[in-house]
């Protein structure tokens, strides 16, 4: 009886664990079942400690019960310290109320299980268990599916809650920003300038999906907000659509389309036609702006439907130039909307900001904020953490590009680094999402990587073979190239390195933890 009591006790630690680790990587895959099952295929290779499990239950037929009682409670301490929570998790899991309904579901779906195989008779009851233990990665699926008629009807009721707070500001302009990269960046421009005139509001942090951008509304939204400005993310075709059905944006900005989240959408025409969702939604009402320096945005302009370009190109309805870019920040001048405006500074670096600056100012001025009553604010926008932001320490200059990474966000990042004096060190885990392009594409960011880079840094082996292979084509020295386990062993890394030249470190892309 004591074996048996710390085979189930044993069994209810290692699945209790295996549950939150799951539930952990199903909420980073956006509660979506399909992209969970996607996940747990990928890392199937991973899964060997249930397998372990189910040999010893298999083995309770053919030796000592004894004997394979210690060996699953061994294997389920095992798998207690395989699934332990990670003390550096990038983004840890958030007991939502959501993940708690899902938590309690689990915990009477596994109730059930364990008291069915308890009241079987030995070596059966060791095989259930050790069953159980195996499949318990399984369960939270099972447990999302219980809940889903629940989970629709929290859903709508948020939703038409988060309506009846927008019906009662009937004079309230909403601002959709989309793109495959930069709307961020986008909307913290925009606001910070809007706010020359207006009460603004916008979605925090990266709010961009329908629960982001509800909460947002009935926490935040008062009816002195004369602005929303509410950034919209997809990774689905019409998730943008989902949205707008929401919000009702008045005005919208499509800041880029690339090949980001190709994985999910399948190809570069789909990706188009989900940002372009936004374009529909505001047609008739309001005005759309659109990175005219983008060529998928370019090759898709919108008939019968008002809209201005922004860009660096001359031929954009608000055209940037005479920029002059250095450590300390940029000076550009912007023409447009009938005005020129002349010398205009900024803190940020790179053209790739003074595309987006030009989106966020071209919007202000057409909303009637002045390019004058603007420049101060511009002056103040600092860079939007973990996107390009400029860290100094004793130690080196960080450039924090790490939220996330895409081929034309790299080849800047790069842009970038190269303005620096001193010891160039690149880090990164390179690009994910990009479907059957993404070998081709991080072996592109290697090469690009080879001709500004002193040393690089790789995180993880067969992420990374590509940037590795296009590195070497390209002439680099392999010998300055190090490859580390993780994010925070490459830091340790790369301020080990020796070197009489100031380091400047380029963080590219920080891998969320389902990756």
């Amino acid at each position: 009886m004591v074996l048996l009591a710390l085979c189930v006790v044993a069994a209810v630690a290692a699945s209790g664990l295996t549950i939150l680790k799951h539930v952990h990587m199903f909420q980073l895959n956006s509660y979506r079942a399909s992209t969970q099952l996607g996940w747990l295929r990928k890392n199937l290779g991973k899964m060997w400690a249930p397998l372990i499990l189910l040999a010893c239950a298999v083995a309770a037929v053919f030796i000592l019960l004894v004997v394979a009682q210690l060996l699953f409670i061994a294997f389920c301490l095992l798998l207690c310290f395989v699934n332990r929570p990670g003390k550096n998790a990038k983004k840890p899991l958030k007991y939502t109320s959501r993940v708690k309904r899902m938590l309690a579901t689990i915990a009477a779906l596994y109730a059930l299980a364990l008291l069915c195989a308890l009241l079987l008779p030995d070596p059966l009851r060791l095989e259930m268990m050790a069953l159980l233990v195996a499949l318990t990665f399984l369960i939270p699926l099972l447990a999302n599916a219980l809940n889903t008629p629940v989970e629709h009807a929290i859903r709508r009721h948020y939703l038409a809650d988060a309506q009846r707070v927008l019906a009662a500001s009937p004079r309230l302009t909403v601002i959709g920003i989309t793109g495959s990269y930069g709307k961020t960046s986008v909307k913290h421009f925009l606001t910070a300038l809007l706010q020359a005139k207006y009460h603004v509001l916008m979605t925090p942090e990266s709010y961009n999906t329908p629960m982001g951008v509800v909460m947002t509304i009935r926490e935040q939204l008062r009816s002195t907000h004369e602005i929303f400005v509410c950034e919209m993310g997809a990774r689905y075709e019409g998730d943008i659509r989902e949205l707008c059905d929401l919000v009702n944006p008045t005005h919208g900005v499509i800041t880029a389309i690339g090949e980001q989240h190709l994985e999910t959408m399948g190809s570069l025409e789909t990706i188009t036609r989900t940002k372009f969702e936004l374009a529909g939604a505001v047609a008739g009402k309001g005005m759309l702006f659109l990175n005219g320096d983008n060529e998928t945005i370019r090759a898709n302009l919108p008939e019968g439907q008002a809209y201005r370009t922004y860009g660096l190109s001359p031929e954009n309805d608000y055209c940037a130039f005479n920029i002059e870019t250095s450590q300390s920040g940029t000076t550009f001048s912007l023409r447009g909307g009938g005005e020129t405006a002349c010398g205009l500074k900024t803190q940020l670096i790179g053209e790739h900001n003074v595309v987006n600056l030009a989106g966020a100012l071209a919007l202000a001025h057409y909303l009637g904020v002045p390019y004058d009553e603007m420049r101060l604010a511009l002056r103040r926008i600092a860079a939007v953490p973990h996107r390009l932001q400029l860290i100094q320490n004793a130690q080196a200059t960080i450039i924090d590009d790490a939220y996330n990474s895409n081929p034309s966000g790299c080849e800047a990042a790069l842009e970038t680094l190269a303005l620096f004096d001193g010891c160039k060190i690149l880090i990164t885990p390179g690009m994910v999402e990009l479907g059957s392009e993404q070998d081709a594409r991080n072996r592109v960011f290697g090469e690009q990587a080879a001709a500004v880079c002193d040393q690089v840094i790789l995180v993880g082996e067969k992420q990374t073979r590509a940037i590795f292979a296009g590195m070497t084509d390209a002439g680099f020295d392999p010998s300055k190239i190090v490859i580390a386990h993780s994010f925070t062993d490459a830091i340790r890394e790369a301020y080990a390195l020796t070197t009489d030249q100031h380091k400047v470190i380029l963080l590219e892309n920080d891998l969320p933890d389902n990756y």
